[in-house]
């Protein structure tokens, strides 16, 4: 019998402890954010049956989860809502992404104050809309001209920040110079050993890049951000940009760490120069466009992945569905959508299945229910998890304090 606490102390060994914290407090607050923050044990859970190893192969983001589709500004500079999160990407087949996307609507439906038929209703919205994806046999992509409901309030408010703004909530300006917030809320300091060497690092990097000054760095911290990934090792870096104050940039560079999803599935992975690449390399199939400054670098002899900070408000606030259906099913239906469009761009690549594969994939009907029955099960077995972490949690089992 698998002991919860055990296995979830395990993999987060070696995390930075006061990042660590955050995250083991945040899992303690409700299911869903302990099904956000565990997704190797979720894919260890996971009944791995014929219905979800029959299904086509195909190139997952692997952490799928409602809060894990977000809008981005790509390196063609505009901006799209699509998949932002790769940490676990991998081969696997497809429908190992649509069971965690469906397990976390049950699982979410406590915080999103749904009822039973209403979680279930989305479910098969998903199942329904990414079907019918893959039928239609082509990757779309979603943009402020083809965005509706919640994702076009989404990109609403974009048009009402700026980049000014976006600098000023996580930076202090003095004069003519900013400096990062470190607020313990999204950054902590770092040390002036640690700064030296990203600052040495980033002098290095901007030597190799078109343009040498955009690189150049003026503040860095450690980063707070996500739940699954939350004590890995992450900074914010306030790079000039086109010029200070005000056009300075934010980057995130985070230590890419083996896929928790791709030791569940019984695939084949291709051999990698480094999991940033890795990453980087799928997040380029998957995505319509490349996430601005997307690179895999080598920091300290680590792989690293180096992007644009994306501001957490670049999410749908799925709170404010204010109790309309209709709503959430139109952004459930896009990420359905998304999933499948993601499947369709990165199709025939290093053995995932072809385009035609996935669509008479989609032309199947016998599992579609069955995987939202699964997914009931994996809700059921998700909800017992955090029970058994809350007790476990409560009796000081994740206190790094006590430990240290």
């Amino acid at each position: 019998m698998l002991d919860v606490a055990d296995e979830i102390s395990r993999f987060n060994a070696g995390r930075d402890p006061e990042r660590l914290a955050m995250k083991y407090a945040r899992m303690r607050t409700s299911a869903f954010v302990f099904l956000r923050g565990t997704c190797h044990l979720f894919y260890k859970r996971v009944s791995k049956g014929s219905l979800l190893e029959s299904s086509p192969h195909a190139w997952i983001c692997g952490d799928m989860h409602l809060e894990n589709f977000g809008s981005y500004k790509g390196d063609n500079r505009l901006i799209y809502f699509d998949i932002n999160d790769f940490d676990e990407a991998c081969l696997a087949p497809c429908l190992f992404e649509m069971i965690r996307l469906l397990t976390s609507v049950l699982v979410a439906a406590d915080d999103l104050k749904l009822s039973r038929a209403e979680a279930l209703a989305l479910c098969h919205i998903a199942v329904d809309s990414y079907a019918a994806a893959l039928r239609f046999g082509k990757a779309r992509w979603i943009e402020e001209e083809t965005a509706g409901g919640m994702v076009a309030e989404l990109f609403a408010a974009l048009h009402q920040r700026s980049r000014v703004d976006h600098l000023n909530r996580r930076t202090e300006l003095k004069g003519k110079k900013r400096t990062l917030r470190v607020d313990g809320k999204k950054a902590l300091p770092v040390t002036d050993k640690t700064r030296e060497k990203i600052t040495a690092f980033m002098g290095d990097l901007a030597g190799r890049e078109p343009n040498p000054a955009f690189y150049e760095i003026i503040d860095v911290a450690r980063r707070i951000a996500g739940t699954g990934s939350l004590g890995v090792d992450r900074y914010v870096i306030l790079v000039e940009g086109k010029g200070s104050p005000d056009g300075n940039y934010l980057l995130d560079m985070k230590l890419a760490l083996p896929s928790a999803t791709a030791p569940n599935v019984n695939t084949l992975q291709p051999r990698w120069a480094s999991e940033a690449e890795r990453v980087v390399e799928i997040q380029r199939r998957d995505q319509v466009v490349s996430q601005a400054f997307l690179h895999a670098v080598e920091f300290e002899k680590r792989p690293y992945v180096l992007r644009g900070l994306q501001p957490s408000e670049d999410r749908v606030a799925l709170e404010n569905w204010n109790g309309k259906l209709p709503r959430l099913e139109s952004v459930v239906r896009n990420m359905a959508e998304l999933v499948a469009w993601a499947h369709f761009r990165s199709s025939g690549r290093q053995t995932s299945a072809i385009a035609d594969d996935l669509i008479a994939f989609g032309e199947k009907s016998k599992w579609q229910l069955a995987l939202i029955d699964l997914a009931t099960q994996c809700e059921a077995q998700v909800v017992s998890d955090w029970q058994a972490y809350c007790k476990a949690f409560d009796a000081g089992a994740f206190d790094l304090t006590a430990k240290s």
